[in-house]
């Protein structure tokens, strides 16, 4: 037990960031712990002198009324040092909670307040690194820590109690080699964690006991035992709907009829039995998941062998098994063995690890994410590295251990998580994995998905990304200056340098770094070359940002042979002394150099072939584009390739899955009115497979109305700004009158930008919470996440956002999408499509422009309606779903709704009538 220390845990409530601007506290509370429990608490509210902002009282449901007869700050400061001495301060996050009280006292005349810190944002983070936030309220929720009132300083100071004694819990199982590993890079932390480490070790040592753990060179990992095989007799198919509604009234779930989804459940019930490939579109609502793993399943376990599931990303993946699997369970009352893989680089290669923890850490960001590694080694039992909640500069070290080679690791059985996932693929009942994984399969000599008897392709659509993906080339300036930074001169603490430690003569070293700065000297030359030809070429946008078509640049390509020569010099001249030196090295310490030298090394490599693609490969199959942002040059500039011919790929991945049985690809946007087979051709699929929709029923969207705006103006006869205007307009209009819940979507980052600034510029929606993607920092799930916790915000998304966010509820209330979804003309890739398409004499707009456009809207919609309890209303901004003759295709895509023309000026006449009709 942790009984050497006193702990104040401390939130504070404000009616802002800074106390320098005049912000001011308005509740404090502090929650006491001794001896490993709570022992008392102090709260207040505060009186701040000031109104408090209505985003505030939105965020906190503190009003004025409840501080109007609290004390001041002034009044309570010196009770408030008094009990915060000889206690460890401990807040979630103390660098806004201390920080602002120690310039409140300063501003009353009191002392600073002299104390040891903990920030549980960082505990938290080395203790539980796979928790996907670290927000109190995400966080709670995760380690069922009771919160019930968010951005109340007294349930937040509770909470952060029992977060703090979580934390010692998790410290205190950890195993003694873990804590001694994370105490010795402790020192490095902004909180004062080192002392509990280390009491913590005092307390291991006097009470040590044996844990079931792996050890590999000093490392401590979770020992996984092999699951055995479950035992159930075969289990029939419900073929009737009275038989479905049992099975589906079985277990704890209740689940409600929904024909439709029995109905896809039949159809895919029949293909598998069949042997035969369908194509199955099944709107929201419909029950999809569980439609296809129902069925597939009870397959599988008939034939003895598993059932292969695909999505695209790691979420839905996740959200297969830790969601929708687990429904499963519920429902047909067995336990099935399911297995998860990923490409190779998605695991952990332990003993790149265990090198760098012989070496010296780089940064902050390295040695705390070394410290989430040994804690995360001893929790997971799949080293799968997309568990880790990493910052950005950890992501850099993560990108350092992962696994690359297919060569196994035989220290000690059982450590290679890769090896356990494919002894796990080969002996399971559900085997699930994503698309990129089925399209490299193609490579390997063992096929890694050769033992299933039939396959789901979820997100079906999302396969032509994967298919793209995996011949996607991307050349970023700052990742090249990064690789060669890592070699230096002999000068620099870097690997030039260290060659002198592996006994490479001086001459040799000399050669080697006139080498490398030949590199280094024609890069920048090559890139010079190519930021004066852009800044050549006239640019008409007032935005920083340029894209240009790599095909209209017309560089010369002997700047870039120069390049690609110098570094096949360098790396044919420095490999043979690096591996003359491994032949001849017993130190472990000098292993772990030569180790360093030809990750770079090859690393190197890969750039070699990169650079090839990129500026000395033309092909007539790939679009090729550089962007640049005026503002970071060269930083910003990249370059990015991909293939306009992915069929084949997808075709080449397929077969030997056909072979195995069954295959089922399924989504909820795969059709266009106007063309059934837009996906389905992309996907390389024969025109011979049957395609079934499957709809919800008629009531299931009873709650959704579409308004178009009539008279905004047509973006092609105004100015940008203008039209940004009317568009900030609108949103403002429709936010004022909702009171929030809104997504904005964009087919443009740069007017979104714009359109979000002028918001921001009226302050007329000071009140609420915006979130803008390419703005607010954060990934899309955080941004969303952000979103939802708000009931006054407002969320403004591009295109990623128009797929797979799933926000059921009161939480979104309303869609706004700003234009009609199509391709930019002048976007380079779609310019390139159309040029092929034109060639086999295709019109470049009804053959692809407009179906893409309308699949994209149907996603947009999408986003609002999610449960049959759902309300929303969605706003197209853009006229020419009216106005064109091609706008009926768009509104036919979508479920049959109310749709009204109405004025931006009657908008909020309309919305009004319509929440009073729903509410």
């Amino acid at each position: 037990m942790l009984e050497n220390h006193k702990y104040a845990v401390v939130d504070i409530e404000t009616t802002g960031h800074s106390s320098a601007n005049g912000d001011r506290i308005i509740q404090l509370a502090i929650v006491f712990i001794e001896n490993n429990r709570i022992s008392n608490s102090f709260t207040t509210f505060v009186n701040p002198k000031k109104a408090i902002p209505l985003f505030i009282q939105d965020l906190t449901n503190i009003k004025d009324e409840d501080v109007k007869d609290a004390p001041l700050f002034e009044e309570i400061a010196p009770k408030v040092l008094e009990i915060l001495q000889d206690h460890i301060f401990v807040a979630h996050n103390t660098n806004f909670d201390l920080t602002f009280l120690q310039q409140e006292l300063k501003r009353v005349g009191l002392p600073k307040l002299v104390c040891k810190s903990i920030d549980t944002v960082e505990f938290a983070k080395l203790m539980f690194p796979n928790i996907y936030s670290y927000k109190l309220q995400d966080i709670a929720t995760e380690l069922h820590i009771e919160l019930e009132s968010a951005h109340r300083a007294d349930d937040d100071a509770l909470a952060t109690a029992h977060l703090l004694l979580k934390c010692f819990d998790q410290l205190q199982a950890l195993p003694l080699k873990t804590v001694e590993l994370l105490h010795k890079r402790s020192f490095q932390l902004k909180s004062n964690l080192a002392l509990i480490f280390f009491e913590v070790i005092m307390i291991k040592r006097k009470t040590y006991m044996t844990q079931d753990y792996l050890e590999y060179r000093g490392i401590p990992l979770k020992d996984v035992k092999k699951e055995p095989a479950p035992e159930w007799s075969k289990l029939a198919y419900p073929i009737s709907n009275d038989e479905k509604n049992r099975l589906f009234q079985h277990g704890s779930l209740k689940l409600e009829e929904r024909p439709g989804q029995y109905k896809l459940m039949d159809e895919i019930h029949h293909a598998l039995i069949e042997s035969k490939e369908i194509v199955c579109e099944a709107e929201t609502g419909i029950g999809k998941t569980l439609a296809y793993l129902i069925p597939s399943v009870l397959y599988g376990i008939g034939q003895g062998k598993p059932i292969i599931v695909s999505t695209y990303t790691t979420h839905l993946i996740d959200q297969l098994i830790t969601e929708e699997i687990p429904k499963l369970y519920d429902i047909l009352n067995i336990r099935l063995r399911v297995a998860k893989l990923k490409g190779i680089n998605h695991y952990i290669d332990v003993y790149r690890f265990w090198e760098h923890l012989q070496q010296e850490d780089e940064s902050y960001d390295e040695t705390f994410t070394i410290m989430q590694v040994l804690v995360w080694l001893t929790i997971t039992e799949e080293g799968d590295l997309s568990e880790l909640n990493v910052s950005g500069g950890g992501q850099l070290f993560i990108d350092k251990i992962r696994r690359t080679s297919e060569k196994k690791i035989n220290d000690v059985k059982g450590i290679d998580f890769y090896e356990r996932a494919l002894r796990r693929s080969e002996h399971c009942d559900i085997l699930v994995t994503n698309h990129s994984m089925i399209i490299m399969d193609t490579e390997r000599e063992t096929k890694l998905l050769g033992h299933g008897c039939a396959t789901i392709i979820d997100e079906a659509h999302q396969m032509i990304h994967a298919s793209i993906s995996r011949k996607e080339r991307i050349f970023s300036y700052t990742n090249w200056k990064y690789i060669l930074g890592q070699f230096g001169t002999l000068d620099t603490d870097h690997l030039l340098y260290k060659l002198s430690l592996l006994n490479v003569s001086l001459s040799v070293r000399i050669r080697i770094e006139k080498l490398f700065v030949d590199i280094v000297e024609s890069f920048d030359h090559a890139m010079g070359y190519v930021i004066s030809t852009i800044q050549s070429y006239p640019h008409k946008s007032k935005s920083t940002k340029r894209t240009y078509a790599m095909e209209d640049l017309n560089l010369d390509k002997a700047f870039f042979i120069k390049v690609a020569k110098n570094l096949q010099t360098f790396i044919y001249s420095t490999k043979p002394y690096v591996g003359s030196a491994k032949k001849n090295i017993i130190d472990e310490q000098l292993l772990v150099l030569v180790n360093e030298w030809e990750y770079w090394l090859r690393e190197l490599e890969i750039k070699v072939s990169e650079w090839d693609e990129i500026f000395l490969q033309d092909k007539e199959v790939e679009a090729k584009w550089l962007e640049l942002d005026n503002r970071s040059v060269p930083g910003s500039l990249t370059i990015i390739k991909r293939p306009l011919n992915y069929q084949e790929d997808i075709k080449d991945a397929m077969a030997p899955l056909r072979e195995q049985g069954g295959i089922i690809w399924t989504s909820g946007t795969l059709t266009v009115p106007s063309n059934k087979y837009f996906i389905t051709s992309q996907l390389g699929l024969s025109s011979n497979i049957p395609i079934h929709q499957f709809k919800v029923e008629s009531n299931f969207y009873k709650g959704a109305e579409l308004l178009i705006i009539e008279d905004m103006p047509d973006i092609q006869q105004v100015s940008q700004s203008d039209y940004i205007e009317s568009v900030a307009e609108a949103i403002v209009q429709t936010v004022l009158v909702t009171g929030g819940r809104c997504f904005v979507l964009f087919t443009s980052q740069d007017m979104l930008r714009k359109t979000v600034e002028l918001i921001q510029d009226t302050n007329l929606l000071e009140d609420f919470m915006l979130f803008a993607q390419g703005i607010t920092t954060g990934s899309r799930m955080r941004l969303l996440k952000s979103f939802q916790r708000f009931s006054k915000s407002v969320l403004f998304g591009t295109n990623s956002f128009w797929e797979g966010v799933d926000v059921p509820g009161e939480a979104l209330s309303v869609v706004i999408m700003v234009r009609l979804p199509f391709s930019s003309p002048d976007d380079p890739l779609f310019k390139k499509r159309a040029e092929l398409l034109t060639k086999n004499g295709q019109n470049p707009f009804s053959s692809y422009s407009l179906p893409e456009a309308i699949l994209r809207f149907r996603q947009g919609f999408g986003r609002l309606i999610r449960s049959s309890a759902d309300k929303g209303v969605f706003i197209v901004l853009d006229r020419r779903i009216d106005t064109k003759s091609y706008g009926s295709d768009f509104l036919q895509a979508i479920p049959n709704i109310p749709v009204k023309k109405v004025s931006l000026e009657n908008i909020v006449l309309e919305l009004e009538n319509w929440y009073t009709n729903e509410g």
